[in-house]
């Protein structure tokens, strides 16, 4: 079986005051997905600019480069204005449009969703037509693993958009806040949103962020719980993003979801205790969050 996740989608900067990180939801999973040792590859498209070659620079020495990222002539590579409130909840300022609002379907795209068996995606990239288009097209051509990561950012995203990727989709993550945005009713009761979001769209894996309450996998017709773990909080950039690669490495397994639960929450709790979406793991520190 192939083993090969494909994470599609938005690359860019993040740019706190002074310093900028690169960034990006799919991204973010990638870079998590190598620090995992999971076969992954990205695709994206940056700018002929000087913050694209700086991307390239960066994703190659990441490990993520290939002739998937493309690049253009017209549009401008994206630096998103990253802003964090008194509890280090982040906003994002994103400007369009940018080079990933143009992702175009070439051999490149065809061959890396064929060699698959997971291809992972959000609604961000989706907000404009081209790129919108080349991956509805992927994920008709490809008998992968869909994973659609929801990931809200108003206003970049439309219902008819979020209803036409769920439905594509094998597995949905999101967290709470869209849960209540997507599903609303259930009488605020969260598995009870789940059950009519799986209804509507006939799901087989929902997962659920909850911030420091942890997280919910409804998994076939069983819900799964836990509770979180209690760290120090420097920022919350990238622990979904965090979550989500390590509940694929997990999958990828085949260990049982209570396991994938308990390391994709530990690996989320460990990235909000230090600055950015990206921090190299410290597999001592996520065995004593594992522990607490």
């Amino acid at each position: 079986m192939k083993n090969r996740v494909l994470c599609f989608g938005e690359v860019l900067w993040d740019a706190f005051g002074d310093e900028k990180k690169a960034g990006g939801a799919p991204m973010n999973v990638a870079r998590h997905l190598v620090q995992q040792h999971v076969d992954v590859k990205f695709a994206s498209r940056v700018g002929m600019d000087a913050s694209g070659n700086e991307l390239v620079d960066f994703l190659k020495n990441n490990g993520l480069y290939s002739p998937m990222i493309q690049r253009d002539n017209t549009l401008p590579t994206c630096e998103v204005t990253v802003e964090l409130d008194d509890k280090n909840q982040a906003t994002y300022i994103i400007p369009e449009p940018v080079s990933w609002d143009n992702i175009q379907l070439d051999n490149n795209l065809k061959e890396g969703a064929k060699d698959a068996s997971i291809v992972v995606f959000g609604s961000l990239a989706c907000r404009e037509k081209t790129t919108h288009d080349t991956l509805l097209n992927l994920l008709d051509e490809t008998d992968a693993i869909k994973i659609f990561d929801v990931n809200l950012r108003h206003p970049h995203y439309t219902l008819a958009t979020i209803e036409t990727l769920a439905a594509r989709a094998s597995v949905i993550k999101m967290n709470e806040e869209e849960a209540d945005l997507l599903i609303g009713g259930g009488n605020g009761d969260l598995k009870a949103k789940i059950t009519e979001f799986r209804n509507k769209y006939h799901t087989k894996t929902i997962c659920v962020t909850r911030g420091e309450n942890g997280a919910m996998i409804w998994h076939d017709y069983e819900f799964f719980e836990h509770p979180g773990f209690c760290v120090e909080v420097a920022d919350t950039v990238g622990a979904g993003d965090a979550f989500l690669a390590t509940f694929i490495a997990g999958l990828i397994a085949n260990n049982p979801i209570p396991k994938i639960l308990l390391n994709a929450c530990a690996i989320g709790a460990y990235v909000t205790s230090r600055r950015g979406a990206n921090p190299v793991y410290n597999r001592d520190e996520i065995g004593r969050i594992k522990k607490s």
